[in-house]
């Protein structure tokens, strides 16, 4: 009498198991066709923000991350072509060139290291009209909501590497900066005067260390956008449970 007991106590527990994860599985199932909470939205966009953000850093901060991706590379403002002709005439002046270039994108490397927490922090303030304009809007809506959040810190973080960067003492100790404010200046001379205005000749305004900035943010930001398109378009690219949810729905109108 007392195996009977245990037999059926035993029996009990299973099905009541059985049931429970029944009951388990068929609220996950139903919950797919659920429309998408205000919750889910918000973390979704935090979390393809993060995937997207972590995985374009990752890639920048590394050694040749700007310098070798010829859609980012920083390369000197095109009235620094004076600069390099005359330099590459000289001996060794080519690798001086080069080395005045890879320097730069060393340095936006460099700072790509310390952008992540300027990121985070952008999403932590994410609120739920942010995330619906971006789930709503185009392929690079995220990207633009960071440009706006993040831009100014970014700017801080990168320009002292930057600057450092141009500093450094090239030949007889003279820097890339000092030889760009010599030619714009001895260029300016020349374009400001009666023979340069017959000319056609135009003063050069670009200063170099805000122009490689731009160029170092506005290659970040590219490579956060081309990540931000997958998410949206690749299934594949969706790497979380929730990311699948969010962006395999149907976007709200």
């Amino acid at each position: 009498m007392q195996k009977i007991k245990v037999l059926i106590f035993v029996i009990t527990l299973l099905l009541f198991n059985s049931c429970a994860e029944l009951n388990q599985v068929a609220q996950t199932v139903a919950s797919q066709n659920l429309p998408l909470s205000n919750a889910e939205i918000v973390n979704g966009l935090k979390e393809a923000l993060l995937v997207g953000t972590d995985s374009s850093l990752t890639h920048l901060s590394k050694v040749d991350g700007y310098l070798k991706d010829l859609t980012i590379k920083i390369l000197l403002p095109p009235e620094a072509k004076t600069i390099t002709e005359n330099l590459s005439k000289l001996p060794g002046g080519s690798k001086l060139v080069n080395d005045v270039i890879v320097r730069i994108n060393r340095a936006a490397e460099d700072a790509a290291k310390g952008a992540k927490p300027i990121f985070v922090n952008s999403v932590r303030e994410m609120t739920f009209t942010d995330a619906l304009q971006i789930l709503s809007g185009p392929d690079n809506a995220a990207t633009h909501y960071f440009e706006q959040k993040t831009s100014l810190q970014l700017g801080e973080l990168y320009r002292p590497k930057i600057r450092e960067s141009l500093n450094k003492g090239l030949v007889a100790g003279i820097s890339t900066q000092q030889s760009w404010n010599e030619l714009t200046k001895t260029w300016n001379q020349i374009a400001a005067s009666p023979i340069g205005g017959l000319t056609g000749m135009k003063v050069v305004e670009v200063k170099l260390e805000d122009y490689i900035l731009q160029q170092a943010l506005k290659g970040m930001f590219l490579k956060i956008a081309e990540r931000e398109k997958d998410i949206r378009t690749n299934a594949n690219a969706r790497v979380t449970t929730l990311l699948k949810r969010v962006f395999g729905s149907e976007r709200p109108k």
